[in-house]
């Protein structure tokens, strides 16, 4: 009792109280203020980590000391009647009320003032899932993912409102049964819209129902009837009835279809629609009739501005992806002309400048072009995921992967289940020196998409680069794509120091992908240190315009292996790159770890 008693008296209690509430407002002030300015989170977590350790001491210090009219002075040199701690206590007594009225205001104001629609902002992001096809004829499918894909642009023009993009939401189709609380964690939502189509001759039926993710509990749903000709009026008012669901703002007084043709042809319209449905299959036979149906649109709309740009869109992917060098020769002027043809009809299409700024970089290799292009692309419409994919491809092309990997970490908010976006994540964060990230990234893309091509020859190199041999050769040997296999199975064989299957992999590539991928077989030399041979053939890449010259910065082996070559900064310089000694040596830091 005497030591509890002698506590009171010297004020340590109040020293507690007064300390702790002191430190407690620090640390509130600290959390509110600091993000306006772009504060690190560390130096939160340290002041709340001193505060923590300079308790005791304070409790020590009132134990120890006390405040009089001459200053601090040891408890122990002052005679008890002469102490002050009486007079202290009051005053602690009225700082710590003022400190702790203090934090009531501050908590108000977090509440009910810096917050107040911290609820709403949680609840405002939606994902479309496909529109169940109901017109019991499997060729109309394109037309319910058509009208599924202008609702996630008409949604995009909503204001505060984050929107899931087609490759995510769509790959949900047809598991609309599923629980709707795991669709909505998957996709990060809160809110889903799904919905059916009917589609019988000129008339359309379209139920549409908002559902809140959480609990699968119906938000808003209306049935719409209407000719096929009010197909454009009955998708602005879906989104326009959404927005007003979720207590959104929209942008302007009312919601355009961003692919509805100038001239209002249903015809021209069904054949973008059309031309969509076939170019995400992204294969050969496909391409072809997507390029068909898109020239068909233009046919009967020759003003419809949507078309050009998905026509050049196509052309550029078969261009990048497919072509040998000879259908390069025509691919890639096709696409220009056509992105130049939708800009000049329409010069506010993300779509058309995101696809000149990808030509101008892997097409003309004029990548400081290209770079301001694609800049002015986002800027025109900051909700196009795939815009912003393309500005990171050539920013990593650049050289600068950590701009690239911040950028790519966006798309991703607006298409978690991307799986380019993984892949393409992957392939910045191997080329950067983060073998465990990549290969995580890696690995998610394959999942998300098992028959993509390229995934596994650039997850290959990721084992390569990182000494797993036997998993680099059993992921070679699962790539679909039979030119990328054979490149990813000459370097597996030549690092496992086997150059009889390495040689013979290699005379493969060269017999028959070397109008194709003559960037890979330079890979291989370069990995093999022939520098000789690896700029024979990236001169002979550069002249068939392989687009692989241009993502010369995104390889984890061309850099560090021709460095110190001067051909390389030549070379560089050539295709518009920058000079390697000006690009940070990621490897370098690597090496350099214990």
């Amino acid at each position: 009792m005497n030591l509890f008693a002698e506590l009171k008296r010297r004020n340590v209690f109040r020293a507690a109280a007064f300390y702790a509430a002191s430190a407690w407002l620090l640390v509130q002030v600290a959390t509110q203020v600091f993000p306006f300015f772009h504060i690190a989170e560390w130096v939160v977590r340290w002041i709340v980590i001193a505060a923590v350790i300079g308790f005791p001491f304070a409790l020590l210090f009132s134990w120890f000391y006390e405040w009089t009219p001459q200053g601090i002075v040891r408890e122990s040199e002052i005679a008890t009647d002469a102490s002050i701690t009486r007079q202290t206590g009051k005053k602690l007594d009225r700082w710590i009320i003022a400190i702790l009225g203090v934090a009531v205001v501050l908590l108000l104001a977090d509440k009910f003032v810096l917050h107040k629609d911290a609820g709403d902002t949680l609840d405002k992001s939606i994902a479309v899932l496909p529109l169940v096809n109901e017109s019991g004829d499997p060729q109309q499918d394109y037309f319910s993912d058509g009208l599924s894909e202008e609702l996630i642009s008409a949604l995009a023009q909503v204001h505060d409102l984050r929107v899931i993009g087609r490759s995510s939401s769509f790959r949900f189709r047809g598991k609309q049964q599923d629980d709707m609380a795991s669709i909505g964690v998957k996709l990060g939502v809160a809110t889903l819209l799904e919905g059916t189509v009917r589609k019988q001759g000129d008339q359309v039926r379209i139920v549409a129902s908002l559902i809140k993710a959480v609990d699968g509990s119906e938000l808003w749903s209306q049935t719409y009837d209407r000719e096929l000709k009010d197909v454009f009026a009955m998708q602005s008012e879906i989104a326009t009835s959404v927005a007003v669901a979720l207590k959104t703002t929209l942008l302007g007084k009312a919601i355009e279809s961003a692919d509805k043709p100038p001239s209002g042809n249903l015809d021209a319209y069904n054949a973008l629609l059309q031309g969509r449905f076939y170019a995400a299959r992204r294969n050969r036979v496909d391409y072809l009739t997507a390029v068909d149906y898109y020239q068909q649109a233009i046919k009967l709309d020759p003003d419809y501005a949507m078309a050009y740009a998905r026509l050049a869109l196509a052309q550029q992917w078969f261009n990048d992806w497919l072509a040998n060098a000879e259908e390069r020769k025509a691919t890639g002027p096709l696409a220009r002309a056509n992105a130049n043809r939708a800009l000049a009809l329409d010069p506010r299409s993300s779509v058309a400048m995101g696809v000149l700024g990808i030509n101008q970089s892997w097409s003309d290799f004029d990548m400081a072009k290209g770079e301001a292009t694609l800049k002015r692309a986002v800027a025109l419409d900051p909700t196009n995921a795939e815009t912003l994919y393309q500005f990171a491809d050539i920013t990593g092309c650049l050289g600068r992967l950590d701009e690239a990997i911040a950028m790519m970490r966006k798309a991703l908010t607006m298409e978690p289940l991307n799986a380019q976006f993984h892949f393409n994540i992957g392939q910045f964060l191997l080329a950067n020196g983060r073998l465990d990230e990549a290969e995580s990234e890696l690995r998610r893309a394959i999942d998300l998409q098992p028959t993509a091509e390229t995934f596994r020859l650039i997850l290959t190199l990721a084992y390569v680069k990182h000494g797993k041999l036997d998993e680099a050769l059993a992921t070679a040997k699962a790539e679909p794509n039979a030119g990328y296999q054979r490149s990813a199975l000459a370097m597996t064989w030549f690092a496992r120091g086997d150059n009889v299957q390495g040689q013979a992999q290699l005379a493969d590539m060269i017999r028959i992908d070397a109008d194709f991928q003559p960037a890979n077989i330079a890979e291989v030399y370069a990995f093999r240190g022939d520098a000789d041979q690896a700029f024979v053939w990236l001169d002979r890449a550069f002249a068939t315009r392989d687009t692989g010259v241009a993502a010369i910065y995104e390889d984890p082996f061309f850099v560090p292996a021709l460095r110190n070559d001067p051909r390389l900064a030549a070379f560089m310089k050539k295709v518009g790159l920058p000079d390697p000694s000006t690009v940070p040596d990621p490897w370098a830091k690597q090496a350099a770890k214990p």
